[in-house]
């Protein structure tokens, strides 16, 4: 009598690809009904806000100061936040509800799970974000055409002020993930976002050291806010220095969460 043996390994079909773990990424963001609520709701105060202040808007008002690109898309300090919940979600929503082990299980890796759930955020985000600027800038500018508010995508700056706005929700956001990833969970890792990125820099703002409001340009929401400005004000980060900060910041807390991922049990 013989016995035959199993195979150790899964058939050629039923690999783990990263193109896999990518679209089983997509498919649990694209299946929960939170996912399209968050982000709809970011869009919707991006563009209510951009048509408020475009239809509310006078020349005679003394706001003419103020970069075109951060007056009409003002909504995105508090888009930020609802797409940053959308992130959390993501990570330490799992935990919450148990799929972790599921996804963990699937993958034993691990990281590459980590790394999928952070790109297809940042491609969602990214996307959604940008049309929605454009969208409600182009929009805004009908009301502000004959005011001194009144611009065009193609002036200096002001294309890649808009970009700069969708890429600085979406590096906030993946803040928000790594957080989520390390904290495993949501009102944790929600409380940390507005305490230690919204929060905590307003405080230490208040403080009368030079040193310390020269270091907090290089801050989470200080360099977002520069990469929305079309022409940046005194005491900010240049372009390509807030984006490099802001990009070693959600790169930090991701490889900190990447770390303790592979250390510690689902």
């Amino acid at each position: 009598m013989t016995t035959e043996t199993l195979p150790t390994t899964a058939p050629g079909p039923y690999r783990i690809t990263p193109a896999r773990v990518l679209r089983s990424e997509w498919h649990k963001l694209r299946s929960l009904r939170s996912s399209w609520t968050t982000l709809a709701s970011a869009s919707a105060l991006v563009l209510g806000v951009g048509l408020l202040m475009g239809t509310t808007y006078t020349s005679d008002g003394g706001d003419s100061d103020i970069d075109t690109v951060v007056l009409v898309l003002y909504g995105s300090l508090l888009a930020a936040p609802c797409v940053a919940v959308l992130a959390v979600l993501m990570t330490a929503g799992e935990y919450a509800t148990g799929m972790i082990r599921a996804s963990l299980t699937a993958v034993p890796r691990r990281l590459p799970v980590l790394w999928a759930k952070a790109a297809v955020l940042t491609a969602t985000v990214f996307t959604t974000m940008l049309a929605t600027c454009l969208l409600t800038f182009v929009l805004a500018q009908i009301w502000l055409q004959d005011t001194d508010q009144a611009a065009s995508l193609t002036d200096p700056g002001v294309f890649g002020a808009i970009t700069g706005t969708a890429v600085g929700i979406t590096l906030l956001s993946l803040i928000g993930l790594g957080l989520g990833a390390l904290l495993r969970s949501v009102p944790g890792a929600i409380g940390a976002y507005i305490g230690g990125v919204l929060v905590l820099p307003q405080i230490l703002a208040a403080l009368p050291y030079e040193s310390l409001r020269t270091a907090l340009a290089y801050g989470p929401t200080r360099t977002a806010a520069a990469l929305g400005s079309a022409t940046p004000s005194p005491g900010d980060a240049s372009t390509s220095g807030a984006l490099l900060a802001l990009c070693l910041w959600a790169g930090a807390i991701l490889g900190c969460a990447a770390l303790l991922l592979r250390r510690r049990d689902a």
